[in-house]
């Protein structure tokens, strides 16, 4: 199975509300190149299909993360299929039509200059990251709160808010640190940049 098939299957099947079938199909569109776009310029993902694949770690990450014991019985956080397949497949929506393709030189293992594919990154909505992502949502189904601010709020404390503004978050939606924490394992572990 596909990526792309994986992602509409868990997509179909899970989310129900008003709206979902036609952000699918936005998605799924030659207007939007959630399918093909690297996850970021450099780092992890950096390649064609980068961020559909990213999307589908941190939604397998935040589902193991939930099955936790400990998670349903000590935090009591119970999520709903639905919910667990909106935040973490779409957290990233905001990456989606800005990343370009172009040239950079390297050196090789050998110190020889090599031209090789690069991506840069051009916003033409520059309204943020996590809330460029709910907006983006929004356009076409309504989210809950509890949805809301645990994309908006996806990068914790790796983010440019005041860290004390993530802790409340945190303790008012604990979906956030769920979703942070799954986001943050896909990145540095699933998708780790090798080294050269």
């Amino acid at each position: 199975m596909t990526h792309i098939d994986r992602f509409q299957a868990i997509f179909k099947k899970e989310v129900k509300r008003e709206g979902a079938d036609k952000l699918l199909a936005y998605l799924c569109s030659r207007a939007c190149d959630f399918t093909t776009a690297p996850a970021s310029t450099r780092f992890h993902g950096s390649y064609p299909g980068g961020l559909l694949e990213h999307s589908l770690n941190v939604y397998d990450c935040l589902v193991d993360y939930l099955a936790r014991p400990r998670v349903k019985e000590r935090y009591g956080l119970n999520v709903s299929g639905e919910t667990v397949a909106i935040v973490a497949l779409l957290h990233d929506l905001c990456k989606i039509n800005c990343y370009k393709e172009g040239k950079r030189k390297v050196r090789d293992s050998s110190g020889d200059w090599q031209t090789v594919t690069s991506y840069e990154f051009e916003d033409m909505l520059p309204y943020g990251h996590g809330e460029k992502s709910v907006l983006l949502i929004s356009d076409y189904m309504k989210l809950t709160r509890e949805e809301a601010f645990a994309i908006r709020y996806h990068m914790g404390f790796t983010g440019t808010e005041d860290n004390r503004t993530i802790g409340q978050v945190f303790e008012l939606y604990p979906l956030t640190l769920a979703l942070f924490t799954a986001d943050m394992e896909a990145t540095f572990c699933m998708e780790k940049t090798p080294k050269k």
